[in-house]
């Protein structure tokens, strides 16, 4: 299965870093809709991302109006703490885009409103604000994965039981 992930606005370089290294070891596509909070050469995302970078298929835009005009088309998932439904409740295909927003403020209330559709949800406890951003892209990219029955993944490794250290 194939995905694209859409960081709109991500603020913090660790969190895009990690971000990298699970879109890279996934085969997903990852988008980046500016403005950053960083930039691309900064030692904390390089180091997050460890050299995973060349594995990495990344586009990236100038706002969502651009993002919008260069998917035409596409199905996209809204991930937000306000959101109705949990991701659990979502059936993914291939092609799908799932859209987080900045580490501090979400997505756009507006998208959430226009789309009640599909916009979801990660589940945690009412005193909760968020989860932090790579762990929830983390969780839902492995549960869209996992509904594909991991079908683009390797799902032996020869790392098991210290035959290659």
């Amino acid at each position: 299965m194939s995905l694209n992930i859409v960081l709109v606005e991500p603020e913090i370089p660790q969190n895009t870093g990690n971000i990298v290294r699970t879109c890279a070891a996934t085969g997903t596509r990852l988008h980046i809709v500016k403005p950053m909070g960083f930039e691309i050469d900064d030692k904390k995302l390089k180091r997050a991302g460890l050299d995973y970078w060349h594995f990495l298929n990344i586009q990236y835009y100038e706002g969502l109006d651009d993002f919008f005009s260069k998917n035409e088309g596409g199905r996209f998932f809204y991930l937000s703490s306000k959101a109705p439904a949990s991701y659990t409740e979502a059936e993914f295909k291939d092609g799908d885009f799932l859209l987080f927003g900045k580490e501090t403020k979400g997505l756009p209330e507006k998208l959430l409103i226009d789309h009640p559709e599909r916009a979801i949800r990660i589940p945690m406890i009412s005193s909760a604000r968020c989860l932090n951003l790579s762990n929830s892209v983390a969780i839902v990219v492995y549960e869209a994965l996992r509904q594909g029955n991991f079908a683009s993944l390797t799902k032996e490794s020869d790392y098991l039981f210290g035959i290659i250290d």
